[in-house]
């Protein structure tokens, strides 16, 4: 009557045989752990919760504009005295001494782009201030935190960490919380937090030691479309000598920047030194190239972070796209800048509001608490199926087991990460997977009951509550699906956990299930059979 048996235990075997294979693939053969990954709260490792100080995006926008406007009016041959930002808000900047002749001039460079950004008033003896509009501020900080977010969210994927979190956090809007499972901790944050802003600029003069040397030339002040930056040469690696601050004086407007990168890698340099070679886009080339021609003889300072890191004079025009970056670097310090780099630079500094590192004791107790709570529930649910359904009970079990052995198979193949909440859903899949056999059993009691023979009894119980689960289990779906879209860490652990439960749950209650019937009820004995298959 079942001519299908052998092929339905080769499926069933099949499935199992792949499940086990996904949790101890060849690779894990001897090694008491399962290819299961864990999350932060069962594996160890660091959560942060960072805010992005978005004024400090507004000073770099409101400056920026600043000196585009003051090197535009000394393209239309406007002289201005002085230029500044000014206010707490860092979104307002003036300009000094505008000639009376010059105020047409003056307002023809400053409308349309610095207007549409900016308010402009206009002051007594030629000044006039600009402050950002409130909706362009709005617009900045926002854009300054997706920004942050998806800068830090690169640097962490370049870790190579398995499944980290990097998502909004907090009803403010300028948060971000990040969990590294098994992070190099100290490495990993200085990583996030690592500006990397990257300015090439032309050096006006030095290098001096110390500021009043430099300004020298200057009335003992950089003028205003310059700035001093330092230059720390540190130690040959291997000595104990003290490192030695030199000042340059650049230009206050980049010839490239950050923005300007392809990509960024670890390289030797020409004395086999760990050095950081970029490559710059299409843009970027024709900047510098345009700056080299004009500017052949002078050094160019490449400034991160603020600092000079080296100053290469230009011997000739420089048309190729690769540029690098020299200094005491280690192996680990050139691997660590060149990430950053390639991931490109924060808009704004990061402040660490909350640190939490979760040690590998605390998870494996965590593990220990969530294995002692599933065997519990199982033996349990095994002994009530046993004392309620008798013999017919060991098909339940059966059917439940290997439930979890697919649920597990498949996450270890998704590379879905177990966290705390996860084995939470782990348990409520054995729940539901007895839930479906109670359902079948209910069902088959029903037929029995109307003097229906065992075979009729049970086939009818399985076709008549196969809808039923298709349709709790498809509301359950869509469920956990909204869960993990909306949900952070632990709810999309748990959303996940589900997801695959029902997907398996499905497969052994409806098709484990049966097959485990049809074959005891496909023996010889059938008399005997249908007593023991009693319920």
């Amino acid at each position: 009557m079942y001519k299908n048996l052998r092929w339905k235990f080769l499926i069933i075997l099949g499935v199992a045989l792949l499940a086990a294979i996904a949790l101890y693939p060849p690779s894990h053969w001897g090694k008491k752990e399962a290819n299961l990954s864990l999350g932060l709260d069962l594996r160890g490792g660091l959560q942060l919760v960072l805010r992005v100080n978005t004024k400090d995006a507004l000073k770099v926008e409101t400056g920026t504009s600043m000196e585009q406007l003051v090197e535009a009016l000394k393209t239309k041959g406007v002289a201005i005295t002085g230029s500044q930002l000014v206010g707490d808000a860092n979104t307002t900047f003036q300009i000094d001494g505008v000639p009376s002749d010059k105020t047409a001039d003056f307002r023809d460079v400053a409308s349309g782009a610095y207007t549409a950004d900016f308010d402009m008033d206009s002051g007594g003896g030629g000044t006039y201030t600009f402050r950002m509009k409130p909706n362009i501020q709005k617009a900045r900080e926002g854009e300054a935190v997706q920004q942050a977010l998806q800068t830090v969210e690169r640097r962490v994927n370049e870790l190579g960490l398995t499944e980290p979190i990097v998502t909004p956090y907090g009803v403010q809007g300028d948060q971000i919380l990040v969990q590294l499972p098994g992070a190099n901790n100290a490495r990993a944050e200085d990583i996030i937090q690592n500006t990397a802003f990257l300015e090439m600029k032309l050096v006006e003069a030095g290098p001096a030691p110390d500021e009043k040397s430099l300004l020298t030339n200057y009335n003992g002040q950089a003028p205003p479309d310059m700035e001093v930056r330092q230059y720390v040469q540190q130690a040959a690696r291997g000595t104990t000598a003290p490192a030695s601050t030199e000042y340059y004086l650049l230009r206050k407007v980049a010839i490239i920047t950050g923005n300007d990168l392809r990509t960024a890698r670890e390289k030797p340099d020409q004395f086999n030194n760990p050095a950081v070679g970029f490559t710059l886009n299409n843009d970027g080339v024709t900047k510098f190239s345009k700056a080299t021609s004009a500017n052949v003889g002078r050094q160019i300072a490449i400034v991160l972070d603020g600092k000079v890191r080296s100053a290469p004079r230009v011997d000739g025009p420089i048309n190729t796209a690769d540029a690098e970056i020299t200094g005491t670097f280690t192996m680990e310090q050139a691997s660590d800048l060149a990430l950053v780099l390639r991931s490109g630079a924060l808009p704004a500094s990061l402040t660490t509001l909350h640190k939490t590192e979760i040690g590998p004791t605390l998870g494996a107790d965590s593990i220990r608490a969530g294995i002692v709570a599933s065997v519990t529930g199982l033996v349990l649910v095994a002994l009530f199926m046993l004392f309620y359904y008798r013999l017919a009970g060991i098909n339940a079990i059966v059917s439940v087991v290997m439930n979890l052995i697919i649920l597990l198979g498949c996450m270890a193949y998704a590379g879905a990460v177990m966290t705390l909440p996860g084995i939470a859903g782990f348990i409520l899949t054995i729940g539901m997977g007895v839930d479906s056999n109670v359902l079948i059993f209910e069902r088959i009691r029903e037929e029995l009951a109307a003097n229906k023979g065992v075979r009729q009894a049970m086939a009818a119980g399985f076709d008549r509550v196969f809808i039923t689960i298709v349709d709790t289990h498809v509301s359950s779906l869509i469920a956990a699906a909204f869960l993990f879209q909306f949900g952070t860490g632990p709810i999309r652990g748990f959303a996940t956990t589900l997801f695959f439960g029902l997907i398996s749950n499905v497969f052994t209650s409806v098709f484990v299930s049966r097959t485990l019937f049809e074959f005891l009820l496909s023996r010889k004995a059938a008399g005997a059979t249908a007593t023991r298959l009693s319920i």
